[in-house]
């Protein structure tokens, strides 16, 4: 038998106001995430979970057209989903569309969730993925795959390699 020690009123009181105040801030409008002049711009401070959150995806199998977990994800629908989920950002679930509402940015300059395009179909922006930092990206590579870390090293997307986007602000 387990035996707690009932709250008093003033600590219930407290934590029901802290709960409602925390459930209040994830339930108000986001000002993090705005659309200019046709760039969507994200707050920087939500980089970290933003990786956190494709990170969580890792395995999840790869579906053409699929932007939800529990069906599976294409290239755009992982980002899609992961962006959505954790920075509360409407993207396209098409890699042409994401890469028109993102600037374009130097290679050098990549820092973990920007975004880095590939021509791997012989059309610009047909495969993408979201940047984790040391030359490493996560993407949903292909049919019969899973979602994956790769690297831009690897020879395949160094040949392949085609812009860096973001959509971060300072």
């Amino acid at each position: 038998m387990i035996h707690t020690r009932p709250f008093d009123q003033s600590r219930r009181t407290g934590i029901t106001l802290a709960l409602l105040l925390t459930l209040g801030a994830c339930a108000s409008p986001s000002r993090q995430t705005r659309l200019t002049s046709s760039r969507l711009q994200v707050d920087a401070a939500k980089r970290t979970e933003v990786v956190m959150t494709a990170l969580s995806l890792l395995e999840t199998h790869y579906q053409y057209g699929s932007a939800r977990p529990s069906r599976g994800f294409d290239c755009s629908g992982l980002v899609k989903y992961v962006f959505d989920t954790a920075a509360q950002a409407p993207l396209p679930h098409n890699t042409l569309q994401i890469a028109q509402l993102s600037r374009p940015i130097p290679r050098s300059s990549l820092q973990p969730g920007d975004f880095v395009f590939f021509n791997t179909l012989g059309r610009s922006n047909s495969h993408m993925g979201i940047y984790l930092g040391d030359a490493a990206f996560i993407n949903a590579p292909s049919t019969g795959g899973r979602v994956r870390i790769d690297s831009l090293d690897n020879p395949y997307y160094t040949r392949h390699f085609e812009s860096a986007r973001t959509v971060f602000v300072p």
